[in-house]
């Protein structure tokens, strides 16, 4: 057994044994905890502990070991508590899923995760506006390994990571206000990607090609030793688009090290996002032939000590830049040229947790600091300054903003109760107003052995994007006398686990005031952010996911089945005026999976997902606007299916089967049918 097998620490439950002394318990249908310790995933800890399925094999393919860890009880809270301790519920999406679903991006991978709102821009990871529960794309924390990537510029980009869908070991989502968890920008929750590391030797390869000229390469390469374990990935896609101005290129470069030892163990990671794509009707029908150029660069390192107080800090890096074109071609006289946009953040934070007779406790701080350098976002610089990567531009404007919060949480950890208590002590020097606090309490009971009751209060801010403060353009302009967003917000549910059976339901009420969105009040009239009086949500979200084969037949052909629901329903006080943002919710969320094997080697994965959006968007015609029209209901069919024979796997998926014309957003039609095919290596060197 080398290092990584003997310090890897995770909590475990067995549930396959074959032929060995312990197998009556199988038959009893009984779990048997062989150990529980810990294991950091987050760099802020969760109110919550998630579900997530253990990778035997860093591969996408499915199949099943003979003896294979079912769960990893992955601590999410500031101070842990155990799984079955847990208050909320946190969907997580593991690496077998992810290697089932017929998807290109991680945007993709999330529309079928029923409490979340994906309204796709362009395909293959171009861009989407991500929300949860009926909030805004602006209002969650986008994390890679615990790392807070959330863009202050614009949650547009927020999704601009170097990671490719092999690369990924697990996506967990915290649904609901989760400020004194992550900060501020955790407004409405957090999306947290959790990457595969370097345990083991070995080369892997992901190919793929479909309809509209798309095609993919990716290569990863896995190296480690007794105490160093590394991982580097590479991927480059590009498409010539499913309509006018709607190609794409992307590259994706990505390390990540862990450094093992009896005392701490040591995290570093670093990477490169490269993208450049048609944004046809994007931010205004009007203009179907804009362009968006970006470029992410990221660099963080952490740690956690062993002791019986673990200290965990991290130092954090990010820069991106953005060149946004109007005219990708053939501009207009009166165009005075491209959007040229930087952004830098830099952070530090440290959290201390230990275990006394009280119960745990931990505590915690962070420091942000947000940076803006821009022709249009900002206020005017003394002297301009050359737009790097460019061979014209200048920065004529800039804005900088820190921000330091506080954390202190404790748990009691009881027989049957839990109970979590924490604050949000937080300072903005863009506010001047001094230090504002965010609290908040999660309690659970324990009903009986497979049942649990929780509830929840919280309360979370979220500052002004910097797009929400200053952007103008022809159809655009911001404010810059906006006041952050504060909400607080309830939540109930009931969790029922057993072996081969998980199900939930959740309720949540979310009072907001001083909600930004772009509204306006005629349809030829330009979008203004201001703050909406309130946005209240009223909702209910419920999930079911079977394991068939968990009732005692291993061969048996079915081998998931999941179902789920959302609904929402927002009260708000808009005095009439029409919405680009926070009144079109999604209303109505079902999505369904059914997993399956056919024959020798060959299994398939299904899903359907029907969504019917509140709200309308203005209808253009001719590059003008004409008509408000209501947002349609619509269903999608998707399909992938796999042939695994060792380290070699063969698949096709079809998107959209039903050819279904649909809109996430107004004016920008989705594809329809799309196949792709592919195939995946891998191998130990």
């Amino acid at each position: 057994m080398n290092y990584w097998e003997s310090h890897t620490q995770v909590a475990v439950r067995f549930r396959r044994f074959d032929r060995k002394r312990y197998a009556a318990f199988r038959s009893m249908h009984k779990v048997i905890n062989i150990g529980v310790v810990t294991a950091s995933t987050l760099l802020f800890a969760l109110p919550d502990t998630a579900q997530a399925q253990k990778a035997i094999e860093p591969n996408r393919t499915g199949e099943e070991a003979s003896v294979e860890l079912e769960e990893v009880e992955v601590t999410a809270s500031r101070a842990p508590i155990a799984r079955n301790q847990a208050t909320k519920i946190v969907t997580v999406i593991p690496a077998r899923d992810i290697a089932a679903a017929p998807v290109t991006s991680i945007q993709d991978l999330l529309e079928y995760a029923v409490g979340i709102d994906v309204r796709q821009r362009g395909e293959g990871g171009t861009q989407a506006d991500i929300s949860i529960r009926g909030g805004t794309f602006d209002q969650i924390a986008v994390l890679l390994n615990g790392v807070n990537l959330s863009n202050p510029q614009t949650g547009h980009y927020s999704f601009d990571l170097p990671v490719n869908l092999s690369d990924i070991e697990r996506i967990e989502v915290v649904s609901g206000p989760s400020s004194r968890i992550f900060g501020a920008s955790a407004f409405a929750g957090a999306i947290n990607i959790i990457t595969k590391t370097g345990k083991e030797n070995r080369i892997s390869t992901d190919n793929y090609a479909g309809m509209h000229k798309l095609w993919k390469l990716e290569a990863a390469i896995n190296h480690a030793t007794t105490h160093f374990g590394q991982r580097l990935s590479a991927g480059y896609a590009s498409s010539g688009g499913y309509i006018d101005n709607t190609d794409f290129k992307q590259l994706n470069l990505f390390w990540q090290s862990e450094l093992k030892s009896e005392e701490a163990d040591f995290q570093f990671q670093a990477g490169y996002n490269d993208k450049g794509y048609g944004a046809n009707s994007f931010y205004s029908a009007s203009y179907p032939n804009q362009y968006d150029k970006t470029r992410r660069f990221f660099l963080s390192a952490g740690g956690e000590t062993h002791g019986k107080i673990k200290f965990t800090p991290k130092v954090y890096w990010t820069r991106h830049f953005d060149r946004y074109e109007l005219f990708r071609s053939d501009p207009a006289d009166w165009y005075t040229g491209h959007n040229y946009h930087e952004t830098e953040v830099f952070g530090a934070n440290l959290n201390a947790t230990t275990q006394w007779k009280l119960g745990r406790t931990s505590m915690g701080v962070e420091f942000r600091n947000e940076g803006v350098k821009s022709n249009v976002l900002g206020k005017p610089m003394k002297e301009p300054q050359d737009v790097p990567f460019e061979k014209e531009g200048q920065y004529l404007k800039s804005d900088n903003r820190s921000n330091i919060s506080y954390f202190l949480e404790h748990n009691v950890l009881l027989r049957r109760f839990t109970l979590s208590v924490g604050v949000l002590a937080n300072y903005n020097s863009a506010l001047n107003e001094g230090i504002h606090f965010y609290p908040g309490i999660d309690a659970s009971y324990r009903i009986g052995d497979n049942v649990r009751l929780y509830g929840s209060w919280n309360r979370a801010l979220r500052m002004p994007t910097f797009t929400d403060l200053y952007y103008e353009g022809k159809t655009n302009k911001g404010n810059p006398d906006l006041k952050p967003e504060e909400s607080e917000a309830f939540e109930v549910g009931l969790k029922y686990n057993t072996y081969f059976l998980r199900a939930h339901i959740a309720g949540f009420y979310r009072k907001g005031k001083n909600m930004i969105d772009w509204v306006k009040e005629k349809p030829e009239d330009i979008w203004e952010s201001r703050n909406l009086t309130k946005v209240d949500n009223l909702g209910f979200e419920t999930n079911l996911s079977l394991l068939p084969r968990e009732l005692g037949n291993e061969r048996f052909f079915i081998r998931k089945i999941e179902l789920g629901y959302a609904f929402i329903h927002q009260d708000k006080d808009s005095e009439g005026y029409i919405s680009n943002y926070a009144l079109d919710y999604l209303k109505h969320k079902f999505t369904a999976q059914l997993s399956h094997s056919i024959w020798k080697g060959f299994s398939a994965t299904w899903y359907v997902r029907w969504q019917d959006r509140a709200g309308s968007y203005t209808k253009y015609e001719n590059l003008k606007p004409a008509y408000e029209e209501d947002y349609a209901p619509y269903c999608l069919v998707d399909v992938k299916v796999n042939w695994e024979y060792k380290g070699l796997n063969l698949y096709a998926e079809l998107n959209n089967l039903l050819n279904s014309t649909y809109y996430d957003l107004g004016n920008i039609p989705q594809p329809g049918i799309w196949f792709k095919a592919g195939f995946r290596y891998s191998f130990k060197y």
